[in-house]
């Protein structure tokens, strides 16, 4: 496996409020995290980092992630345990009242992926094919929309309340996350990004980009001026991993 990660600001928003990473647990899996404040001038740069920072922490802590039951459980009671760290936070800090974060983070091991997500940053996984599939569930009121078959996905891209969630870390309560394991094969890349990206450029388009024959970091920045060069009104962020494909299995084909 390799990873990249980046973030950039944009060219409208006078702050990043997107935060996120890639980690190496000391058994050797990934795990790629992406996180999109919101709040304003009520830290939502403060709540994409915290949310980041303990995940990060318990990913260090956490015992060897061996089946995907594990990898569930432990996403599942993590995006839940930042959650509620995040409401005291606010409650606690008049300054950071109302802040909250989306999250997307997924497990990498070398025989799966777990994904989890609240909110509307999303993950993806792309073959060697160019084949594209969102793995996420947005937690918006648009695809709720869609799900429902009120609009469709074509409408939803130009929906006056496209901006707004369902779910978001920070709230009251328990926010019960999107979990999903996919198995994983050699020349799958996996990436989470924020909306600053999704809303800038189309699928085919990112399949297209991170399938290049170029090194994974500099195929993530090529997306990122795409994302600006079509606005760039948003913050842009993406962590990738993907599975190398191994020179033995190269010579068989």
């Amino acid at each position: 496996m390799q990873s990249a990660f980046i973030s950039d600001q944009g060219k409208v928003r006078r702050l990043n409020e997107d935060a996120g990473g890639v980690y190496l647990h000391p058994h050797g899996h990934l795990l790629a995290v992406v996180a999109d404040g919101m709040g304003g001038h009520k830290a939502g740069d403060v709540a994409s980092l915290m949310a980041v920072e303990k995940i990060q922490e318990l990913w260090m802590d956490s015992p060897a992630i061996l089946k995907p039951r594990d990898a569930e459980n432990w996403l599942q009671s993590s995006i839940e345990n930042i959650n509620r760290d995040l409401h005291l936070f606010a409650h606690t800090n008049k300054d950071c009242e109302g802040m909250g974060t989306t999250i997307v983070a997924a497990i990498c091991t070398e025989e799966f992926v777990t994904i989890g997500n609240v909110g509307d940053s999303r993950g993806y996984i792309v073959s060697q094919a160019n084949k594209i599939r969102q793995v996420t569930e947005d937690h918006s009121f648009v695809n709720a929309l869609v799900q429902s078959g009120e609009i469709t996905k074509r409408d939803a891209e130009h929906h006056p309340r496209k901006n707004l969630l369902l779910k978001s870390l920070g709230s009251s309560g328990l926010v019960n996350p999107s979990i999903s394991t996919i198995t994983i094969d050699e020349g799958n890349i996996i990436i989470l990004c924020s909306d600053g990206l999704s809303n800038k450029i189309d699928e085919v388009k990112i399949a297209d980009t991170i399938t290049q024959a170029l090194p994974l970091k500099e195929r993530a920045s090529i997306m990122v001026d795409i994302a600006n060069q079509n606005g760039g009104e948003d913050n842009i962020t993406i962590a990738a991993v993907e599975y190398v494909v191994s020179k033995e299995s190269e010579e068989t084909r």
